[in-house]
């Protein structure tokens, strides 16, 4: 016995210098690994990677920048993207990073970033097999399919048949009316129930942006007290954050990590499960209740195309209802999150800077008056107003690095070898922030967007929905709903902090995209 218990401790000391061995064989070839790819592939320049993490850690983690790298002497934080834009001025407007193995270019500046995405669309419109992306997209739909044939005829069959139904149209104008006639009765009631402690305007906004979005694809609205619509919202937002601004970001490293049964691992793939029975029932209904004589929304019109090619024989067609499953959770979360952001950032700035707050509802007075709601036809006549919206969106850029793009082989840009496979980020605050293109940039100035005459001045380096051929396709639908929602709400209330509550900071919280801190508001009618 005592032989044989030698003999086993012998046998496990053995393994585990086998196992110590291994390891730093693995780090000590990964490292070379970097160092030769860092050396000699003419890749931009960047800070000096880690073994297997890359730069993951440092530059990546936007939860880990707000600790380590974001705080102020003021106690405030700086985002994510500001850290990532402070780079270029170290490395230049094009430099690398690595998460794990994985090259990662960031594109800073207007020029830099127009020359990638508009100069060279047929090397730069790939999207990346990100492995938190790919295991909730299956790279399918329309924001994070891969680039080529079956995305080109997906997208124009949803641009078609969403324009069919209103997209950009005036004849949309009373589906978003409707949700805004909810909104100011909603505000008025809650306000008075706060009893002065302020109102959050989130839900609100969310709900009647969504209900937009969901009329043109699902050709229902739900009624803000809809228990499993408002857990959908919540559910929406919660899988956003955890991919990006929790560990669960590591499983773009180690992909298994995404199996593991507990905390935020568990919590992404039960978000995941609800979201699915959420948007498959409705699927199945529609499916179930599909008339072919008058379709009612996107999803039916889907349906039919799908039964017109099986008809055809067209047995490799992409037109599944499990393509179509994916195409409404991009649209669902597209046509929500962006612009709901943007819409509270807009009312926030309105909060902290009432001056503007007065000029644009002075504005709205004289060319609308009190006794008819703005309407998009007034679009061309406040251009203060318009201009505002504007400089909110520049600085703060609900989608502050665009969704990554991928170089679907291997190029030659600016004078580096961005190699086959390189994901791309496309900096759009460092866009909105170039002090090359715009004066005093971190100031806020709707003045900026307007002539000496006042009228609305179109700046090309202003690109808030992205540029090329992945620009965003509900762009049209999301400046009606922010131009109807602004007027509309500041024509009717007065909004301000609750007193003796401090402004929230503007920093943000980033996810896929950078929505304001909570925040409350105080609203009255205006006489």
């Amino acid at each position: 016995m005592v032989s044989l218990s030698w003999l086993e401790n012998l046998s496990s000391s053995v393994l585990s210098h086998v196992n110590i061995v291994a390891l730093t064989v693995i780090v000590y070839y990964l490292f070379i690994f970097y160092q030769r790819r860092w050396d000699h592939a003419n890749i931009p320049p960047g800070p000096k990677p880690w073994p297997v993490v890359g730069n993951f850690g440092g530059f990546l983690i936007p939860s880990f920048i707000h600790r380590r790298f974001g705080q102020q002497s003021d106690g405030t934080y700086r985002n994510a993207v500001v850290v990532l834009t402070e780079q270029a001025n170290v490395y230049g407007n094009v430099y690398s990073l690595f998460v794990g193995t994985q090259l990662v270019v960031v594109l800073n500046g207007y020029e830099v970033v127009k020359d990638a995405l508009s100069n060279h669309p047929d090397v730069f419109s790939d999207r990346p097999a990100i492995p938190a992306v790919t295991i909730m997209t299956k790279r399918k739909g329309i924001v994070f399919a891969a680039y080529g044939p079956v995305w080109r005829k997906q997208r124009r069959f949803c641009h078609t048949t969403l324009r069919n139904f209103g997209l950009g149209k005036l004849s949309l104008e009373p589906c978003i009316l409707q949700g805004l006639a909810d909104i100011k009765t909603e505000l008025l009631r809650l306000n008075e129930e706060s009893g002065g402690a302020g109102v959050d305007l989130a839900p609100l906004i969310s709900n009647a942006v969504s209900n937009v979005i969901c009329s043109l694809i699902l050709g229902q609205r739900f009624h803000r007290e809809d228990r499993e619509f408002r857990t959908m919202l919540g559910l929406m937002v919660r899988g956003l954050e955890i991919c990006v601004n929790s560990p669960a970001i590591l499983i773009n490293i180690f992909p298994l990590l995404y199996y593991l049964p507990f905390g935020v691992f568990k919590e992404l793939r039960q978000v995941e499960r609800d979201i699915t029975v959420f948007l498959k029932k409705i699927i199945a209904k529609h499916r179930e209740t599909l008339d072919p004589e008058s379709p009612r929304d996107l999803a039916d019109m889907y349906l039919l195309e799908m039964l017109s090619q099986q008809a055809a024989g067209e047995e490799d067609s992409s037109f599944t209802e499990d393509y179509l499953f994916y195409i409404i959770g991009d649209l669902f979360i597209a046509g929500t999150d962006t612009t709901s952001n943007s819409v509270l950032w807009i009312l926030l700035y309105m909060v902290l800077h009432p001056d503007i707050q007065d000029k644009v509802q002075a504005e709205i007075d004289e060319v609308v008056g009190r006794h008819r709601v703005p309407s998009l036809t007034d679009k061309g006549s406040l251009p203060f107003t318009e201009a505002t919206i504007m400089e909110v969106q520049r600085l703060t850029v609900v989608v502050p690095l665009g969704i990554p793009h991928m170089a679907s082989e291997t190029t030659e840009f600016r004078g580096y070898t961005i190699p086959k496979g390189t994901v791309i980020l496309p900096n759009l605050w460092s866009v909105h922030r170039d002090p090359t293109v715009w004066d005093n940039p971190d100031s806020f100035n709707p003045a900026r967007f307007l002539d000496d005459e006042g009228r609305l001045l179109r700046k090309e380096c202003f690109i808030p929905f992205g540029i090329g051929r992945r620009v965003c396709m509900g762009e049209q639908l999301a400046k009606m709903e922010l131009f109807l929602t602004v007027t509309i709400l500041l024509q009717a209330f007065k909004f301000r902090l609750p007193e003796g509550e401090p402004p929230p900071p503007l920093h943000g919280r980033f996810g896929l995209t950078l929505a304001p801190c909570p925040f409350t508001v105080c609203v009255s009618l205006r006489k």
